[in-house]
């Protein structure tokens, strides 16, 4: 039996309209998919899946919370996720995946949702992951600042010492706004 075979849906054995299944994510699922975005979490998965003659309507609602290292002091973060997606499967000759449908090879028969599932997480993701003002580790954010002010400082120095002559008069020309 392999690591993901509970995520497996038989859509050739499937005989209703409309099936619900319920999954618990926890650490081990989320080792086990070995993304990179996280490895840790723990979430609840209800996938609907709807038979409309050749095509299996997927609907993927899954709740949560992951743990992802913090962008500004690489702590850990909890951050919550909540998604709704839906997904449309076929069968046919072989494998594809052309965006709007995947093609799940009729001989094979079984669709697996693990990596969907964990797609779909990562997908919620916010872009900026980090802590609440005040909650990162503040020797991380010391230094942070330490090295961050001295670059930005001789940075804008630099930037100023080397503009063309020639465009510095560019810097005086106002935009009148209308109103």
């Amino acid at each position: 039996m392999g690591r993901f075979d509970e995520y497996n849906v038989d859509l050739k054995g499937l005989k209703a309209a409309s099936l619900s299944l319920n999954f618990n994510l926890d650490n081990t699922f989320f080792a086990n998919i070995e993304g990179e975005e996280f490895q840790r979490g723990t979430a609840t998965a209800v996938v609907t899946v709807r038979k409309n003659r050749e095509i299996f309507d997927f609907t993927f609602v899954i709740n949560g919370t992951v743990i992802v290292p913090c962008d500004r002091c690489l702590d850990d973060l909890e951050i919550e996720v909540s998604t709704e997606n839906t997904l449309r499967v076929r069968l046919g000759e072989e494998y594809a995946d052309d965006g709007d449908v995947v093609v799940i090879p009729q001989q094979d028969g079984d669709f697996n949702l693990a990596w969907y599932l964990y797609e779909f997480m990562v997908l919620a993701l916010p872009m900026k992951r980090v802590h609440a003002p005040g909650k990162c580790n503040h020797e991380m954010t010391g230094r942070l600042k330490k090295h961050s002010a001295a670059v930005g400082d001789d940075a804008e120095e630099a930037e100023e010492q080397e503009i063309d002559p020639r465009w510095a008069s560019l810097k005086n020309i106002q935009i009148e706004e209308d109103n």
